[in-house]
């Protein structure tokens, strides 16, 4: 009996095992003709795919052909119960195109996740420029799994396969590992988003403006034009305060007045600073107390609140309050203290001795 003979019995034998299983099969690659075609649907409304629409349609998108087709032969075989040679080839493709096809909704999956966490366009941060790197990465490490299933499968010892690539991932970050610790900060950064580009920061002594996050380094404009670079890892080991951060700004005050200062002047202090505050729009008054007995002083701290973030129009309004209490102060007599020692001497007695000359009197 030939091979072709052999065929035929076996299709004239198998035929309602044949249906059956084709009918599942046509099912099966219907629903995911389905999946996909909403999936296709889902990026189209959301093409920036940051919404989670976006990453699910992606995904669903990515259903290949090719794996439908495989998965259909595997199924109609699987009912069938054919000759071993056919079944395990049956078996093997589909192996293969489930471990490709796991992969790249993997891939499309992770690097949705990562867009939809960052939150940026591309090109507008360092995501732009680190989503090339991400990609790469993410594609390496889902397809080595991948790779790693498939062979496991085909019966191959993959244990020293997985032992070489653990060393060489080893060796490999112990030689990059200044490059990595930047790029994970950088990363960090995008994730925890303690900035973004365009806030104001203040760190140590430094003020500026975030102009570029990128891989390595990010770079600021300083108040005082200058450019600024520094390392994501070095940055990130700093107190940063990120002055685009809230709604207001809150502004702290600090004076002195004398000791000769009566105390009903000084009660009447916090309502000279409330009215030399509210006098600026915009700004409230939140406390204006003494504070503390200085060397020379009666300290005073006043603090109050701007609504807004523009640094120039918080400036303009320190300055006016400031002015404003100057005018109060004299008016009401109210001497602004400065750093000053005053020498008391006293005679054997106890009598205190004028520390200047007395003039003579005139001649009568």
């Amino acid at each position: 009996m030939t091979d072709l003979q052999k065929l035929a019995d076996w299709l004239w034998q198998t035929r309602e095992a044949l249906l059956i299983g084709t009918l599942v099969a046509v099912g099966l690659v219907g629903l995911m003709m389905i999946a996909r075609e909403i999936g296709h649907r889902m990026v189209r409304r959301d093409p920036s795919t940051l919404g989670w629409s976006g990453v699910i349609g992606r995904v669903l998108s990515k259903t290949s052909l090719p794996f439908m087709a495989i998965a259909a032969i595997d199924i109609v075989l699987n009912y069938a119960d054919p000759p071993a040679r056919i079944g395990r080839l049956s078996d093997v493709a589909f192996i293969i195109a489930f471990a490709i096809q796991a992969a790249i909704w993997a891939r499309e999956l992770i690097l949705g996740v990562i867009g939809t966490r960052v939150g940026e366009r591309p090109g507008e941060t360092a995501v732009g420029n680190a989503m090339g790197v991400i990609r790469v990465l993410v594609s390496v490490a889902v397809f080595a799994i991948a790779l790693i299933v498939i062979l496991d499968n085909l019966g191959v010892n993959v244990t020293a396969l997985v032992a070489g690539l653990g060393i060489g991932g080893i060796a490999i970050g112990l030689a990059a590992q200044g490059i990595f610790s930047d790029l994970f900060a950088a990363l960090s950064i995008l994730f925890d988003k303690p900035f973004r580009r365009g806030d104001t920061i203040r760190f140590d002594t430094t003020t500026g403006t975030v102009e570029k996050i990128g891989l390595k380094t990010t770079r600021l404009v300083s108040v005082t034009g200058e450019a600024v670079i520094m390392a994501n890892t070095k940055l990130l080991e700093r107190e940063i305060r990120n002055l685009a951060g809230g709604s207001d700004r809150q502004e702290t005050l600090r004076f002195g007045l004398t000791y000769q200062t009566a105390p009903e002047k000084l009660e009447a202090v916090p309502a000279l600073a409330r009215a030399a505050v509210e006098g600026q729009a915009g700004c409230h008054l939140q406390r204006c107390v003494v504070t503390a007995f200085g060397p020379s002083s009666l300290d005073h701290e006043l603090v109050f609140r701007h609504e807004g973030l523009d640094q120039d129009h918080l400036f303009e309004a320190r300055a006016a309050i400031i002015l404003d209490l100057l005018r109060r102060f004299a008016a009401e007599k109210i001497d602004f203290a400065y750093p000053t020692q005053t020498t008391f001497t006293a005679a054997p007695d106890g009598t205190l001795v004028m520390p200047y000359a007395v003039p003579a009197a005139p001649p009568a």
